[in-house]
């Protein structure tokens, strides 16, 4: 690796400002690219969102290590932050400081990585010849930066799962773009007027879609004539509606079995075994049909179907990738929802992270695939051990410091996803969940037991 050359970090989330703060801990020189206006700018999209982890989970060490001296102040540890709270007590502030501020690029999207005058077919020379980065920047202006490194911490959340089976858009979804919503619309809030006094459908079967549904009935209490569907692909919803009292954590417990009251009531208005078959648009609003041939009309859908990673921007490089769950192969066995959860993900760095591509790194929710049981503190010690790895440090790269409880939120029957944020209310600030010795999960709730989206 040249070290006369930046490291390009793509992504300015927790993550990838993370891994710029460990780089410069190293004496490594980042680049950091946001594709967004700001730093956290996916987390922006659901800022009305609150965690269920307190804020001692949710901070990285060496990023804390640069905003000290500066008189910045930890939020309070056992408080539970909003996704707002999280950029503005902690990203932004960190974005701000000049070691970082003077790296940073917003309005910078990355389109494509690869070796700098070589295609992925060329062997020679290859571990030697520096990385290209092409950006394209807001201005419609497009550079190229030579680049000896890429970590990309660029996340999921560009590229929701598609709502038809088989991995596949549903039959006119593209047509109806116009009304599906974003993955976590803020219902009683900025995105008030799509939904109140319509008829709302909400598929999925993880915690974002439990969320959202129970802000669409607090809606429903004031507009009336608003309308609940929603369908999973399951026969039953019992997963969702967790553990109740049982729960590890008070917050989802109770969750569940709000969802379940609200259900029972007729509130909320369940379709179970329905796959999303086809789309139509029609003039009063959108018909929705099902592998079986029932049909819904609704005036807007919201998508709580799961992320996968955008790989068309790294084709010109030599990945390795589980043929799964699209992680780093070595990574996949460990991650696969179909067996683990969070809790029982084992902890990992460099090496297991690595492709045949040398200086690549695929980190964060990203590095998971497909795969919904991502922790942030895993991510985290992701980049440490990256930054090790890059500054040529192999032994700390090696020694993962990171030790995840595998009673973890995601182990019990009860789990969903492990990156839950949880919509914020009395009645969940209430619950003293703060005090869960959990590590921090953020990021866009999707799964079921260990993980595995039930749509």
């Amino acid at each position: 690796m040249d070290k006369h050359l930046p490291i390009a970090v793509i992504g300015a989330g927790p993550v990838g400002l993370a891994a710029a703060a460990h780089l410069l801990e190293r004496g490594l020189e980042p680049i950091i690219f946001e594709a967004g206006a700001c730093a956290g700018a996916a987390i922006e999209q659901w800022r009305h969102i609150r965690l269920f982890s307190p804020w001692r989970f949710n901070l990285d060490a060496a990023a804390v290590r640069l905003l000290e001296p500066t008189g910045w102040e930890s939020p309070r540890p056992t408080a539970l932050p909003y996704g707002g709270e999280l950029i503005d007590n902690y990203l932004t502030p960190l974005a701000e400081l000049p070691t970082i501020a003077s790296r940073l690029q917003t309005g910078a999207r990355v389109t494509a990585v690869t070796r700098a005058g070589l295609d992925k077919t060329h062997v020679r020379d290859r571990d030697t010849t520096p990385l290209m980065v092409r950006v394209e920047y807001a201005t419609g202006e497009v550079r190229d930066h030579t680049v000896s490194a890429v970590v990309d911490a660029s996340g999921t959340w560009a590229t929701r799962n598609p709502l038809g089976t088989s991995g596949l858009p549903a039959i006119g979804e593209d047509r109806a773009a116009d009304r599906i919503s974003s993955p976590l619309p803020d219902v009683s809030g900025r995105d008030r007027d799509s939904f109140a006094g319509r008829r709302a459908l909400v598929v999925g079967a993880g915690h974002s879609a439990a969320n959202t549904l129970i802000n669409l009935a607090d809606l429903a209490k004031s507009n009336p004539e608003t309308k609940i569907l929603w369908t999973i692909r399951g026969a039953s919803a019992e997963k969702v509606y967790g553990g109740g009292d049982a729960d590890g954590l008070p917050a989802r417990g109770q969750l569940g079995s709000r969802l379940r009251r609200l259900v029972e009531s007729g509130t909320i208005e369940l379709h179970t075994g329905f796959g999303i078959a086809a789309l139509k648009n029609l003039d009063s609003g959108l018909t929705v049909e099902s592998a079986d041939g029932r049909t819904l009309e609704t005036d807007v859908v919201v998508p709580c179907t799961g992320f996968r990673p955008d790989l068309d921007m790294l084709r010109e490089l030599r990945l390795r990738l589980d043929p799964a769950v699209e992680a780093p192969t070595e990574l996949g066995p460990l991650i696969d929802p179909e067996f683990h959860s969070c809790g029982t993900v084992p902890p990992h760095g460099a090496k297991v992270l690595a492709h045949p591509e040398k200086d690549f790194y695929i980190v964060g929710m990203k590095s998971y695939g497909r795969a919904p049981t991502f922790l942030l503190a895993t991510g985290y010690e992701q980049v440490r051990s990256v930054a090790a790895a890059l500054a040529g440090d192999q032994v700390a790269a090696d020694a993962v410091h990171l030790e995840l409880p595998e009673t973890g939120v995601c182990s019990s029957d009860a789990g969903t996803s492990c990156d839950v944020p949880v919509t914020a209310s009395k009645q969940v600030a209430e619950t003293g969940c703060c005090v869960a010795p959990e590590p921090a999960f953020i990021g866009y709730p999707t799964g079921l037991v260990h993980g595995r989206s039930g749509l």
